[in-house]
């Protein structure tokens, strides 16, 4: 076999046939974790029409990516259609979705609202934008759900916002909360899903440079350098360089809580607490070590996850 150009480089024989390997495995992972979150919190059933909302940033646009590989999987059918929200930022280049999403032979709609000005006179130069602007970009998608008859919301969060939001609420906020894979919207009208709840950030960005997706940067919250979430994110990535494995470790204990052992009486009756003579599972050991919780039956078997 003769060598590959690559650039102003020649690439050793099977480079190629490696990459195409290694993305092969990338996309199978992709998939398989979406799958798994997608049956674990049951997020899409039969005839579902789910808007996905598509910022133009890498996990909305993986998001959609991997939700149509899905489609003509699941055991189930159901409707996409991609929403995006215009916010009339300076610069934005609205030509690139619509015709991305034209390409693809995806439905879709975009909203057009002017948000930006809104935030940018409501909130005073360098105070953090984020708050106001996601509630503005909230009321506006569930409005637009209900015009085109969605029965789910799907948001691009993936595991490290997940991870992020929880240790925002701990360091600043004093609650023990992150980002739930499935809840019911602020209106109570909605049910909104974050099927890449199981996909680390790292894995979006290779798969973004893979498909090579027309990236929109964020001038709002995308262009403030300060904030407490890019603080946390990098906190949790020196851990998990130091630490391999530290962050998915994380993510796990998020779905084994034992309400005995922390200090929450609201969620474990303390108060009323007795001794029975029954030998307890967990009693007074306060570390456990390693013991990661195994995937349903249900999810094994499922189609979603093949």
């Amino acid at each position: 076999m003769s060598a590959v150009w690559i650039g102003d480089e020649v690439a050793p024989p099977g480079r190629d046939l490696k990459i195409e390997r290694e993305t092969h495995k990338l996309e199978k992972r992709l998939c398989r974790e979406v799958g798994r979150a997608i049956v674990d919190y049951n997020m899409i059933g039969e005839g579902d029409r789910v808007m996905v909302c598509l910022s133009g940033g890498k996990d909305s646009y993986g998001l959609l990516d991997i939700l149509l590989k899905m489609q003509a999987r699941a055991p189930v059918r159901f409707e996409l259609i991609a929403v995006n929200l215009d916010q009339k930022q300076p610069g934005f280049p609205e030509h690139v979705l619509p015709q991305y999403l034209k390409a693809l032979g995806v439905p879709f709609h975009i909203e057009n609202q002017d948000t930006y000005s809104i935030v940018k006179d409501k909130i005073p130069e360098g105070k953090t934008m984020c708050s106001l602007c996601s509630r503005l970009r909230r009321g506006i998608l569930y409005r637009v759900a209900d015009e085109l008859g969605a029965t789910r919301i799907a948001l691009g969060h993936h595991r490290d916002d997940i991870l992020q939001t929880f240790f925002l609420n701990m360091f600043f906020g004093g609650k023990l909360k992150g980002m739930p894979p499935k809840l019911v919207s602020d209106d109570g009208r909605h049910i909104v899903i974050r099927p890449l709840a199981y996909v680390a950030e790292r894995d979006l960005v290779r798969w973004a440079e893979h498909r090579k997706f027309p990236i929109i940067p964020c001038t709002l919250c995308g262009s403030q350098e300060n904030l407490q979430r890019k603080q946390v994110a990098a906190m949790l990535r020196e851990w998990e360089k130091k630490h391999p494995g530290r962050v998915q470790n994380m993510a796990h204990a998020l779905q084994n809580v034992v309400a005995s052992h922390l200090m929450d009486a609201a969620h474990y009756d303390f108060r009323g607490l007795q001794a029975t003579g029954v030998p307890c599972e967990d009693g007074d050991r306060a570390f456990d070590g390693e013991t990661f919780p195994e995937a349903s039956p249900v999810a094994l078997q499922a189609i979603w996850i093949e």
